[in-house]
């Protein structure tokens, strides 16, 4: 792969319970430690785990959005992923993780692994963009980029009149490139707002929550952006998680939604060939279920990488059984595949960074190739 392709990072703010969408359907431990919120066995009837392989199962929440992706061998999983930050704060590992670093290392609020891998990067080619209200961490940096919350058009909107103004005020400034640049990310927004209206009085359906956001991102990434990023919330379930059904399955049926939506219209624009979706938390939760019928902090997450060149169809990286005495402290998945050496080994391969570039985007790591890519 080359430089002229899209890479889309979402970030599930909260530490989703990735026990319940990889299901570890070999496990007779998983299912002792969860006699309320575990997914059943595979049993094709809609309400159990869909079989990926002969240990792991998917959430059936997916069976209508991402299960096709991974038959279509598009979407793969890597379990036992994470980094060295054990604190399960959800701030201190959020921020280490977005800046790409030790939990460690001296921390530089400063800059984010996106921002040093966009720098590192033609800029023609590596155009990036966070679809959130404030910057995040991850994309800062010495390269200014642009920021859109998706989720928020048409509030607090300025007019015409008042873009025009707060233009001038800029003009001749080191910052008017760049506002001018965020004015044309808004008219190109709301043209496609537009668009969406125009198709919903013509009896299309009408599209709410993360999938109207990821069909607005797909479109400015078809053309205009190559790096975005994305958050999305509400994964923090310590009470009345659920199970085939209830809040995290929502939560996964919304996000599987948004995620194929992405994929249809990047494949509509002949962009999904050269689209790569990364799907990431800030850490998984506890393999035993608590006392409230959900689950609490806990360390080793899943990477979710989907996307038109993906290896897919496959569970990758370093793996052990589920049982107690593989446990990170007698609670929670264990870290073995460190996310910054599985990341370097995707933009390795994604943009052909040779070792110094690599570096500067993951200092001390060296970089891991699964084949993902």
């Amino acid at each position: 792969m080359s430089q002229n392709n899209k890479l889309l990072f979402v970030f599930l703010r909260g530490g989703y319970d990735c026990a319940n969408l990889l299901v570890p359907i070999d496990s007779s431990f998983y299912y002792e430690q969860r006699p309320n919120i575990a997914i059943p066995k595979p049993t094709g009837n809609g309400n159990s785990a869909l079989a990926l392989d002969a240990h792991w199962g998917l959430h059936p929440a997916l069976t209508q959005s991402l299960w096709p992706l991974y038959q279509q061998k598009e979407l793969c999983f890597l379990p036992f992923v994470g980094s060295d930050d054990v604190s399960r704060s959800h701030f201190a590992t959020q921020d280490t993780l977005e800046m790409g670093i030790s939990a460690h290392a001296p921390s530089n609020l400063q800059s984010g692994f996106l921002n040093r891998l966009a720098t590192e990067l033609d800029h023609s080619l590596a155009r990036p963009i966070a679809f959130t209200p404030q910057m995040p961490i991850i994309f800062r940096g010495t390269l200014q980029v642009p920021n859109m919350p998706l989720s928020q058009l048409g509030k607090s909107q300025l007019d015409e009149r008042q873009a025009s103004i707060v233009a001038t005020m800029y003009a001749n400034t080191a910052l008017s490139e760049l506002v001018r640049e965020s004015f044309e990310v808004r008219s190109d927004i709301m043209q496609t707002m537009q668009d969406e209206m125009n198709a919903a009085n013509r009896d299309a359906m009408n599209i709410k929550g993360f999938e109207a956001v990821a069909r607005r991102m797909a479109k400015l990434m078809q053309t205009r952006f190559d790096i975005g990023f994305v958050d999305v919330g509400g994964w923090d379930t310590h009470i009345g998680q659920g199970a085939t059904t209830g809040k995290l399955a929502n939560l996964l049926e919304e996000l599987g939604r948004g995620l194929a939506a992405f994929s249809q219209e990047m494949r509509s624009a002949q962009a999904w060939q050269r689209t790569t979706v990364i799907v990431m938390s800030e850490f998984g939760r506890t393999l035993r279920e608590n006392g409230n019928r959900g689950t609490d902090h806990g360390h080793g997450s899943v990477m979710w990488v989907l996307g038109g060149s993906v290896a897919g169809g496959r569970v990758l990286g370093e793996q052990v059984s589920v049982e107690s005495r593989n446990l990170f402290e007698n609670r929670d998945y264990p870290v073995l595949n460190d996310y910054r050496a599985v990341l370097g080994g995707l933009f390795q391969r994604m943009y052909s960074l040779n070792s110094n570039s690599l570096q500067k985007v993951f200092a001390n790591v060296a970089p891991r190739d699964f084949g993902v890519l």
